[in-house]
């Protein structure tokens, strides 16, 4: 106990450089398994069952919207579920399996987030990220993703569009990290992915300003009149 108060609050880096060339391997490890889980891209390889690159159809990303836009709303929400597991899941086996390597389920959960949006296999074009971030935040702190899960839902209600509830998600996240754990390398690592996961949605952001951004009431009644 009197060890844990003593490293808490010190930055990851300090600590890792006392513990020796295994305890950083034990974090190369887990980042690069955290990788290697997020890449796994499930909407890529059903569409590919079904004929088809996924990320050269609907909105042209490797994501779970795009799924439902392509392959129908049971696809997208059996890709989103799938999406936030294997990012909350390396969060937590990190953690888990790790116990005494601090901020380890943190890093290896961003480095999932990053797998998805950036897969070696696909030219590092895989989807957006958000579904995965989701899962991260379910990793580190599940009242706080129940939280966002009804402030997303209510500003979708309000605004009409998916992707102000996204940024506003990945906004709070780092600011929340930052403020819970008083640690800069916490919420740096959170908000490093926040930051790739804005420049990703950049150019909904600029079909919103320019009135071209299609809303959810208009999306579906598009569906309901097929």
């Amino acid at each position: 106990e009197k060890e844990d108060r003593r490293t808490r609050g010190v930055p990851l880096c300090r600590r890792a450089a006392g513990m020796g060339g295994f305890a950083m391997m034990t974090y190369l490890w887990a980042v690069l398994a955290g990788y290697l889980a997020g890449s796994c891209n499930l909407a890529y390889f059903v569409a590919r069952t079904k004929g088809f690159d996924i990320r050269s159809c609907g909105v042209n990303n490797a994501g779970a919207s795009n799924a439902a836009i392509t392959m129908g709303r049971r696809f997208g929400v059996l890709v989103a579920v799938h999406d936030i597991g294997k990012a909350f899941l390396a969060a937590f086996l990190a953690a888990y399996l790790c116990p005494d390597a601090p901020l380890i389920g943190l890093a290896a959960g961003a480095a999932a987030v990053l797998g998805h949006i950036f897969p070696f296999y696909l030219q590092f074009r895989g989807g957006k990220g958000f579904a995965s971030f989701l899962g991260l935040i379910l990793a580190v702190d599940w009242r706080f993703f129940l939280t966002m899960v009804v402030v997303i839902l209510l500003i979708v209600i309000v605004t009409d569009y998916i992707v102000v509830g996204t940024l506003t998600a990945v906004t709070a996240f780092p600011l929340y990290v930052g403020w819970q754990t008083r640690s800069l390398l916490m919420a740096s690592i959170v908000g490093g992915v926040s930051a790739v996961i804005w420049v990703k949605h950049a150019v909904n952001v600029r079909r919103i300003c320019s009135g071209q951004e299609v809303g959810v009431r208009e999306t579906m009644l598009r569906r309901g009149k097929r």
